[in-house]
């Protein structure tokens, strides 16, 4: 289950997907008239139905935020479990609107309204069958569209020697630091935290990649990682995904702080 799954991070695209989803779910009811909407007039269709459809819309954009707590706490990935979960609170919270705006606005006044059981299993669960492919394939579309961006965004580091490099995502990269005559690259792979050495100068790729930032004569990090500053004995440092802590010395302060200001901001 904690198989990495595509995933998009980017709110405009997920609330394109909750408003897809309220009108599908309009359209649904409006064509089909499962149950009693078949004894709505064309009018109170037109006036009851897209309630349900905002609904839809609204109980998935509630999930965004713990959506994006989950990929945070996550550093920044995404698992088939995560997914899992999400779309199983998406389902519960779904259902919970729709029985209450059932009772509240469709039959306020109603002496016999359908039971909890009767309206699972003969409404809300076969809408839940109909509606979560939906969500499924456009989550995954998404994801797999976001992964392709990502993939063509792909950097190399090379080495001094020919065979050497390690290819990867920009923001796969969290830290590179010099031991030596070497620098030591730490990246994600997947949910895993990997090191590699290499034979080139810390210099060098400093000069390579702009995307980065210097924070010591021995340091460089990568941005997007940054989760928070660190002050001990009146030293900065940085602490990164994976509790990486990285040094920031006194010549690199100032700029360091700016650069990240204005990332996290």
């Amino acid at each position: 289950m904690k198989l990495s799954y595509p995933f998009d991070p980017n709110i405009k695209h997920h609330f394109l997907i909750g408003v897809l989803l309220g009108l599908w779910i309009f359209a649904f009811l409006y064509l089909t008239e499962p149950l009693d909407v078949s004894e709505f007039s064309p009018k109170e269709k037109l006036i009851y139905l897209p309630g349900y459809g905002a609904a839809g819309l609204i109980c998935y954009l509630l999930l965004l935020p713990f959506q994006h707590l989950i990929y945070q706490k996550n550093n920044r990935t995404w698992s088939l479990l995560s997914e899992g979960l999400l779309l199983f609170g998406f389902c519960t919270v779904s259902i919970i609107v729709a029985r209450i705006y059932y009772l509240w606005v469709i039959v306020p006044y109603e002496p016999n309204p359908y039971t909890l059981g009767y309206a699972l299993k003969n409404i809300y669960l076969p809408a839940v069958a109909i509606i979560l492919p939906i969500i499924i394939v456009a989550r995954y579309a998404f994801g797999k569209y976001h992964e392709k961006r990502l993939n063509d965004q792909k950097i190399t580091i090379q080495g001094e020697g020919n065979y050497e490099g390690l290819r990867l995502h920009i923001n796969d990269l969290i830290s590179i630091n010099s031991s030596d005559n070497y620098i030591e690259i730490h990246y994600r792979s997947g949910n895993d935290l990997k090191k590699t050495l290499i034979r080139n100068k810390l210099s060098v790729i400093d000069e390579e990649f702009s995307e980065l930032l210097r924070t010591h004569r021995s340091y460089l990090i990568n941005p997007f990682h940054f989760r928070q500053w660190q002050i001990e004995n009146g030293k900065h440092s940085v602490l990164l995904n994976y509790d990486i802590g990285i040094p920031v010395s006194k010549t690199y302060l100032k700029e360091v702080k700016a650069a990240l200001n204005s990332t996290t901001n």
